[in-house]
């Protein structure tokens, strides 16, 4: 009875996988034309560019929009595997085969003692809600490689480091899925790893880390946290402009500089948060390495310049792998982050044009969409504190009258 209504589940699950990603896939071919601009010409043009490049052996240096690591590479060259299709139908074809595969990892997790498929059910009912951004970026690939990183965390912590490792080359970010593990073994093998891909790519590739220049010299972009500042500031005579900037739609002018500072300022306040967190933490359960990493990116990714769509992937990501344990205190952060991608969508790319013009509709929906990722953050950080720093677990002193009555009772 238990393996027929475990067989049951999967062909639900896997059902309800099937067709909203038909839907996802007949946006992103565009049967369907959903509203709002076109997020597929980030593939056909901008990644089919890079993608020429790439393919006679250099970055693209000169093109200030490319700034990711060096193994990012490899996902822009991936749609050759499919040479039978062009560039964007095979990129659409990979995106949805990383997706299924972040699926297929989250059901097996989900049939384990101890585990619960409401992972699965997680990223299959996250995904949709932001729309078919998700196949025209490969953000969904890298959240696979961190999805894997973190299910073999427990268990084959060599794995686990190997895939962080290279994820960092990827998008920089699964590098902050090491904070919550507690086994040398998996920071040796990052760092390995880091250093073999890198130097491949520094021997074989000039240019490699052309991408952090670029990444410095980013401004605020117009969904960003500290963007509203500028958005309610535009009502009020102020004098900047909204440019296309470094590859996004950012604000230009007057104080930007001191706002994207600002932003820094939160992000180090963040990582200090973090790591008293990783030195006062003394109960590391099975659940806190997905736990503590899914905190790492929220407050990360909040605090950030740039909170482009795609990065709510990550998010949703991280939250199915939280939701697979049964004993994860991650459940409230986990909706307001299903809740924040279903409003991502809204902003972009349905009414992003409300969003660049500063609109009152523009701005409830960043007020929503922020607002809710960053109680996200602070619910989720204080959850990892509870569960993790055991303060609360040590018994109050006793009072002047427990002492008093405890001395009369033994004499």
């Amino acid at each position: 009875m238990e393996i027929a209504g475990a067989r049951r589940r999967l062909a639900v699950l896997l059902g309800t996988w099937g067709l909203t990603r038909i839907v996802l896939l007949l946006f992103v071919f565009k049967v369907f034309v959903f509203p709002g601009p076109d997020v597929t010409s980030d593939v056909s043009v901008i990644y089919q560019g890079w993608y020429e490049t790439l393919r006679h052996g250099s970055f693209p240096l000169d093109d200030v929009t490319w700034q990711y690591p060096p193994a990012a590479a490899l996902p822009i060259l991936s749609p050759a595997l499919l040479g039978f299709l062009d560039y964007a139908s095979a990129f659409f074809v990979l995106a949805c085969l990383a997706d299924l595969a972040v699926l297929a990892l989250l059901g097996y997790t989900g049939l384990r003692p101890g585990r619960t498929l409401r992972g699965a059910w997680v990223w299959v009912a996250g995904v949709p809600l932001l729309g078919p951004t998700v196949y025209a970026r490969y953000d969904v690939m890298v959240t696979a490689v961190a999805v894997a990183a973190l299910l073999a965390g427990a268990r084959h912590p060599r794995v686990m480091g190997a895939l962080v490792g290279f994820g960092a080359l990827l998008k920089v970010w699964p590098a902050l899925l090491l904070l919550g593990a507690v086994k040398r073994r998996a920071w040796g093998a990052a760092a390995v790893t880091v250093v073999v891909v890198a130097s491949v790519f520094a021997v074989s590739m000039p240019g490699g880390f052309a991408f952090l220049t670029f990444q410095r010299e980013r401004g605020t972009e117009v969904e960003s946290l500290g963007s509203l500042v500028f958005h309610v500031a535009r009502h009020f005579g102020w004098q900047g402009q909204v440019l296309l900037n470094y590859g996004s739609v950012e604000f230009v002018g007057p104080y930007v500089n001191w706002v994207s500072t600002a932003a820094l300022g939160l992000t180090a306040i963040a990582f200090g948060w973090l790591m008293l967190w990783r030195l006062m933490a003394a109960r590391f359960l099975p659940h806190t390495l997905a736990d503590a990493a899914f905190v790492a990116v929220l407050m990360f990714t909040v605090t950030s310049r740039v909170i482009s769509p795609q990065y709510v992937v990550w998010l949703i990501g991280l939250a199915a792998v939280c939701s697979c344990f049964r004993a994860s205190r991650m459940r409230l952060p986990v909706g307001l982050v299903l809740a924040a991608a279903f409003v991502t969508v809204l902003e972009f790319p349905v009414w992003f044009a409300d969003v660049v013009a500063s609109d009152n509709l523009g701005i409830v929906l960043l007020l929503l969409r922020n607002g809710l990722l960053t109680a996200a953050a602070l619910t989720a950080a204080r959850e990892l504190w509870r569960a993790s720093v055991t303060w609360a677990d040590v018994p109050p002193l006793p009072s002047q009258a427990t002492r008093s009555k405890a001395t009369s009772d033994s004499s």
